[in-house]
């Protein structure tokens, strides 16, 4: 029989639905789609993007630039978590081991730099690959969530929230009925 943690309560024979996900056949379609991502940007910036930033307005390029440092710090980041996660469920890293590592994988929402008007003004292809980076970026977290933070706490209603205790506290010193 299998317990899953979760804050401070153990739940006997349950299964992580995250540690499930990362093992799974969708995990390995995302290790994909998230390597392929950063060979597809790499390409293109070195490439065809860097010739398309110097045909661009002054304030535009600098758009330009500061998005695709975004980005491509963006997909190191998701790239260097996709591969620990990749050793994790290949044996070459435990899970614990795995946990202390996260803490050298700065995994945290990252979003555009600019505004939408000027983001609109950014070459098709650039625009494409840090909307794909975003949505992967949210997927990555997501998971990192499920497998790293345990799934959300149940409060016992039979406690009142915090809330609810202030309120009543004022509905006493004010004598004002709930």
């Amino acid at each position: 029989m299998s317990t899953i943690a979760t804050g401070s309560v153990e739940i006997a024979g349950a299964v992580s639905f995250g540690h499930k996900l990362a093992g799974s056949e969708a995990f390995k379609s995302l290790f994909k789609e998230g390597m392929y991502l950063v060979e597809l940007s790499a390409a293109y910036l070195d490439g065809p993007g860097r010739l398309e930033s110097k045909a661009l307005p002054r304030a535009t390029a600098l758009a330009y630039a500061s998005e695709s440092m975004r980005l491509t710090t963006r997909l190191m980041q998701l790239a260097s978590w996709l591969l620990m996660q990749r050793a994790v469920n290949e044996g070459d890293l435990t899970p614990a081991q795995a946990a202390l590592e996260k803490n050298k994988v700065k995994l945290a929402p990252q979003e555009l730099s600019c505004d939408p008007q000027t983001f609109a003004l950014l070459p098709d292809v650039l625009q494409d690959l840090c909307q794909q980076s975003l949505r992967l970026q949210a997927r990555i977290i997501h998971l990192d969530s499920l497998l790293y933070q345990g799934p959300p706490r149940q409060t016992s209603r039979a406690r009142p929230i915090a809330i609810e205790s202030q309120l009543n506290m004022l509905r006493e010193a004010f004598h004002l009925r709930g």
